[in-house]
């Protein structure tokens, strides 16, 4: 007999006892056997912890001391977990009773997958797609990351149009599903992240060392979004840009990152004196700082990518990279210039 893969569901929390109130009843309903449900709390102010001790006693509640942000929040939680699989669940997220079971048994099926993610419809919308995740995350060449089923802010109705499984770039952190072994291996999030993108940065640092990371369509969950930061704030803005930097800083080959991020830098002040023009002042300023501090943090490397590098040296050392998911062309052009909005518009033979 088959031993059953313990799985942990996490969640991460900060200031979100609305949410809590709202979405824990479907994910206590989950009918993965023996779950193991923790709530990470990041320094609520709130009553979030009080009101998860006297409605759910059954849930493990792991306390941070202050607001580490998502990716050392998430860090410090999960050090503190046993589990064959963790889920990391977005406290804004309406999930199926049987949404675990067909991505597990995915995984299970081979084992360089170290990550997977499930369909993610709007909570709002539930006929459409999603916007942090879709069906399957990608990125192009300039690292410019963008969803089967959302391109930008072009988002498509599922009719299942995107219902094959199948290797992606990256998984949504609103509800990534990863093997606790290759989260070690990997040296899990980078913190220098804060919040944003640091799903692409572990999915990408993963692929680099070999392994792969999937889509399941079989499993569908239902993501408010913008929870903690709206797209209009402009901090969300100067995390976006700053951590798209990092990103290719963190992943691509010396020379290549250098002509990439340069070309990046060109890019970026375009969209600066777009918001100068429509009078958006504060995101403008918002880029301005982006850069300044990835400049600054330009010569230094992160502990993710210093534990990455020798974890790959020693472990998974000639084995070749999974970059399936990658768009060989750029998406800003296609989708701006060519007006290719989505994802079945794109040129297949760029896509692999």
């Amino acid at each position: 007999m088959i031993d059953t893969p313990k799985v942990a569901v996490v969640i991460l929390n900060w200031n979100g006892i609305k949410y809590l109130r709202d979405f824990l009843p479907f994910v206590l309903a989950s009918t993965w056997p023996d779950l193991n449900i923790v709530v990470g709390d990041n320094g609520s102010s709130d009553d979030s912890v009080a009101f998860l001790k006297a409605t759910y006693p059954q849930i493990r509640i792991i306390e941070n001391k202050e607001n580490y942000g998502f990716t050392g929040g998430y860090n410090r939680v999960l050090a503190q977990v046993d589990a064959d699989y963790y889920i990391l669940l977005n406290s804004d997220v309406e999930v199926e009773p049987d949404w675990i079971q067909p991505v597990i048994a995915l995984m299970e099926t081979e084992e360089l997958i170290a990550a997977a993610a499930p369909k993610v419809r709007a909570y709002h919308n539930k006929t459409h797609f999603e916007h942090a995740g879709a069906a399957g995350g990608y990125i192009d060449k300039f690292g410019y990351p963008f969803c089967r089923g959302r391109i930008f802010y072009e988002i498509e109705e599922d009719k299942g149009q995107y219902d094959e499984t199948g290797e992606i770039f990256w998984a949504t952190g609103a509800a990534i599903f990863i093997k606790k072994k290759y989260w070690e291996l990997s040296g899990g999030f980078d913190e220098s992240f804060f919040a944003h993108m640091e799903e692409i940065d572990l999915c990408w640092r993963l692929k680099n060392m070999g392994y792969k990371v999937m889509y399941c369509p079989q499993s569908v969950v239902y993501h408010v979004g913008g929870g903690t930061l709206n797209a209009e704030n402009p901090f969300k803005t100067y995390l976006n840009f700053r951590n798209n930097l990092l990103l290719l800083k963190n992943n691509l080959p010396f020379w290549r990152g250098a002509w990439v991020i340069s070309l990046r830098f060109l890019m970026d002040l375009l969209a600066l004196f777009r918001f100068l023009m429509e009078g958006k002042r504060k995101d403008a300023w918002a880029i301005s700082r982006a850069h300044q501090n990835f400049v600054r943090r330009l010569f230094t490397r992160s502990k993710v990518k210093i534990q990455n590098s020798k974890n790959y040296r020693d472990i998974v050392a000639g084995q070749k990279a999974h970059l399936t998911g990658t768009y060989s062309r750029s998406i800003v052009w296609d989708f701006f210039v060519d007006k290719k909005t989505k994802f079945s518009k794109l040129n297949k033979p760029d896509l692999y």
